[in-house]
């Protein structure tokens, strides 16, 4: 029998190889499709968090911590005989804040300060009652008589604290742009949903500069942000021709959306009755600052920036009509969230391919 001549066995090795080496490819390729299509499925989840209310109680109940069942919430009777004063953690124009216990458990109560505000004191707490969402604080008890609140105590406090926070052992695992843009998603998530509330269209008054924004919301244990003083909230009602101002004083500063300042320059004195009025659109024009304040330095966040700049450059468009809803912005960082996920996921693989 004649021999095959060694040459037709090396020429086939250098097909082989490519092949085997392809094969690898396209199965890393399609493992990592795998993990990531599982991962944002586990995000979607996260996400879903505050969109559904399926953990809530009825209205007028409440529960929280590891109590499956709801209870109503507590009457003045209830707050009189069984809330324990600890210490004063806060105090603010309307409200003094005081860490309590309620059944060995720590909890928020908050009291008028101030008589004459007892009426932004009363639509706060009306607001609170109709908001109770994911979005919101939890509700655990009113009494109207003696200007009383009390809600759900979160430990890291209000958002004023995140960089501090983040800079805590503890804490330091979540300081990441993934992690950063996620509590800006969940920002833009609650104006999202003030905006297109059981109420109608409320508008965050209380944010004339960026430490007033932050102070109005609290970061939970587990990383979510929640509004929490909601005494400055009024609503827009284009059908039947009502617009909000926020307050009856001149607002300054490159914060506040064009629209908030007075319109007719220093020779003219501010006069409040000639103050025209404005829509939620005042909201949409902060949120680039308040994002730019949670993506903070971290390694990453310019390029979400980068990512986000269209949008951003939209919301501070001057003229209100122009920048884009809430939610055209909370798409936008929900998309920009995924593609970034996707890359960092599967780097160069399109050049390998």
């Amino acid at each position: 029998m004649e021999k095959k001549p060694h040459s037709v066995r090396r020429e086939l090795l250098p097909r082989e190889v490519p092949s085997i080496s392809l094969a690898l490819l396209l199965a890393a390729v399609l493992l990592l499709n795998a993990l990531l299509y599982l991962y944002l499925n586990k995000f979607s989840s996260s996400l879903g968090r505050v969109e559904t209310d399926s953990g809530l109680c009825p209205f007028g109940h409440f529960k929280f911590g590891a109590v499956k069942n709801c209870s109503p919430w507590l009457s003045c009777e209830a707050i009189n005989r069984e809330v324990r004063k600890v210490k004063c953690v806060g105090e603010g124009a309307v409200k003094k804040v005081f860490l309590s216990e309620w059944k060995e458990k720590k909890v928020v109560l908050s009291q008028l300060t101030n008589s004459e505000l007892k009426e932004d004191f009363l639509h706060g707490l009306k607001m609170l009652k109709a908001l109770q969402s994911k979005h919101v604080v939890r509700l655990l008890g009113y009494c109207e008589q003696q200007f009383t609140i009390l809600t759900e105590y979160h430990p890291l406090g209000s958002l004023r604290g995140l960089n501090e926070t983040l800079h805590i052992p503890k804490y330091k695992g979540m300081n990441t742009w993934h992690r950063r843009l996620m509590l800006a998603i969940d920002y833009v998530s609650v104006i999202r949903y003030l905006h297109s509330s059981p109420l109608g269209t409320l508008v965050m008054c209380d944010s004339n500069d960026l430490d007033k924004v932050l102070s109005q919301y609290l970061l939970t244990s587990d990383f979510h942000v929640l509004v929490n003083d909601l005494d400055a909230l009024p609503l827009v009602n284009r059908s039947a021709g009502r617009l909000v101002k926020c307050g009856h004083r001149e607002l300054q500063g490159e914060f506040v959306a064009p629209e908030q300042r007075w319109p007719y320059g220093e020779d003219v004195p501010f006069e409040d009755d000639l103050m025209p009025p404005y829509d939620e659109k005042t909201d949409i024009w902060k949120i680039p600052d308040v994002s730019n304040f949670f993506l903070g330095h971290v390694e990453g966040s310019d390029i979400v920036r980068l990512h986000l700049f269209d949008i951003h450059a939209a919301c501070k468009k001057e003229d209100p009509a122009e920048r884009p809803s809430a939610q055209e912005v909370l798409d936008t960082y929900r998309k920009v969230l995924t593609l970034l996920i996707r890359e960092a996921a599967m780097p160069g693989t399109r050049e390998m391919l």
